[in-house]
């Protein structure tokens, strides 16, 4: 990629958060809809979990394909049929006649979803070579989410109310077009200095692990444990044969070297943890307050501002806290805060006062404002440049399926514990379990934060990208021996 002058890094990066705000705000919206789309389209709690989970599991399972896919032929191109797809979808979601074309239309904006964050994230990569400038730059990502999480309730209660929940899909149409046209304009091709080959079998292993680990948890609760066992089986079969069959590729999918990375392997756990916990979170939270407390959309978004405004305004300080002392303090105060609130709720029963329900809802808004930026910045800043889609893409694979996992599995346990019964009346005692869930999910933020940042991690780092850069020049100078 050419060197570009800061007014050009800054519309590139401006760009690519558009594409993450579409995708960010599509799921921050979607959850204030549930109870809207729960009654016109006559679904189940775990008809409610697959409008979430259909989108975040073919987002997870084809996230490394398209970086490496990206890295290979061309960002900038991956890009753009990211936005034309993602946006096809949305005005398919918008016209979905019942709840099992949502689903299969919330797949189609999967597909393009998976071409967007990863590769943007690469884009910016590649953009800011600056330690600290890509730093500030992904705090500002960051704070992208926040805004997605700010405005995306409320818009969202504002469409449900006055229009209808086909509405929230309709928002997405001028941002992706807008988002398509400056790409073509304005932001530079980049690949790979060397292509990497696809990698069909582990694709498809990884797509069946994913797809049957999340079958499996959300049909739990109603389906017997003869149906489910042999879905467990699958999904144990198919992490075996990632393990074994990687490792033996010359250009895997996942490359498992990047693991003996600790910062890298504590990013990618931390990710898992952190967005577990948003997905239940919000979740549990949109079903609360609009089935038990029986507010509004607009009402409920309303309420969910003391979550989005401190995850807002921490993002940036985190990715500035990132740049200038490192991921660890970032991490610390993350993992304190999103303990804190799942304590709250699961021990305190917050939900049941105001001033507790608004108190958690903040302590999780800081926790999560902290803790995207090291993430991301970890993930990518030990790894060589020409691999920063890949290592992008295992840092969002990480996030996706951490929120799949929460949708899933604290759906899971609220649905058996509220039964037959209506969510009125047992919501507080069935939703309990989930909440010490997200409380153990932010603890895990926290001690891996605390284990993944120090000297030790920063040295296994070091090794490992020396190691990814020697192999990485070693195999370019054997495809241009058999070249030439």
């Amino acid at each position: 990629m050419p060197e570009l002058s800061p007014r050009r890094r800054m519309l590139v990066l401006a760009i690519c958060c558009m594409s993450l705000l579409i995708v960010s705000l599509d799921n921050t919206v979607l959850n204030v809809a549930l109870p809207s789309m729960q009654q016109d389209l006559h679904a189940s709690t775990s008809g409610l979990q697959w409008t979430i989970d259909a989108y975040t599991l073919v987002l997870a399972s084809l996230l490394m394909l398209a970086g490496s896919t990206a890295d290979r032929i061309g960002r900038k191109r991956v890009f753009m049929a990211g936005l034309v797809v993602f946006t096809i979808g949305s005005v398919l979601c918008s016209l979905a006649p019942n709840l099992e074309a949502l689903v299969a239309f919330r797949m189609i904006q999967a597909v393009g979803g998976s071409m967007l964050n990863p590769v943007a994230m690469s884009i910016i990569t590649n953009t800011f070579t600056d330690p600290r400038e890509r730093a500030r730059a992904i705090g500002v990502w960051g704070a992208v989410v926040g805004i997605s999480m700010a405005a995306g309730p409320l818009v969202g209660g504002l469409l449900v109310e006055s229009v209808g929940w086909r509405s929230i899909f309709w928002i997405n149409l001028p941002v992706g077009l807008a988002a398509l046209l400056l790409t073509l304009r304005f932001v530079p091709e980049s690949r790979a200095a060397k292509a990497r080959r696809p990698d069909p079998v582990g694709q498809l292993l990884v797509i069946a692990l994913f797809g049957s680990l999340t079958y499996a948890i959300i049909e739990a609760p109603s389906t017997p444990f003869t149906s489910i066992a042999p879905l467990a089986v699958v999904a144990l079969a198919a992490l075996a044969g990632l393990l074994l069959y990687e490792p033996r590729r010359t250009e895997p999918l996942i490359d498992l070297r990047f693991f003996r990375s600790a910062p890298f392997s504590g990013a990618t756990a931390i990710a898992v943890s952190a967005f577990a916990a948003l997905g239940g979170f919000l979740f549990l939270s949109t079903l609360y307050l609009q089935n038990v407390r029986g507010l509004t959309a607009l009402e409920a978004g309303l309420w969910m501002l003391p979550m989005a405004a401190p995850t807002f305004l921490c993002a940036p300080l985190s990715g500035r806290l990132v740049g200038t002392r490192g991921p660890r303090l970032p991490l610390l105060i993350a993992g304190f805060a999103m303990t804190a609130s799942g304590v709250l709720f699961a021990a305190f029963e917050a939900e049941t006062s105001d001033v507790t329900l608004f108190a958690g809802y903040v302590l999780f808004g800081i926790g999560f404002g902290f803790v995207n930026a090291p993430i991301t910045n970890t993930a990518v800043s030990g790894m060589p440049r020409a691999q920063a889609g890949v290592a992008a893409a295992v840092a969002s694979t990480s996030r996706q399926l951490g929120q799949t996992l929460g949708v899933a599995v604290v759906g899971a346990v609220l649905a058996s514990g509220v039964g037959s019964s209506s969510y009125r009346e047992t919501f507080v005692s069935a939703a309990r379990p989930g909440w010490w869930i997200l409380a153990v999910c932010g603890f895990a933020v926290l001690v891996l934060g605390a284990v993944t940042s120090g000297r030790w991690a920063r040295r296994t780092a070091d090794r490992t990208a020396e190691r990814l850069e020697s192999a990485e020049v070693r195999d370019v100078a054997v495809t241009a021996d058999r070249a030439s």
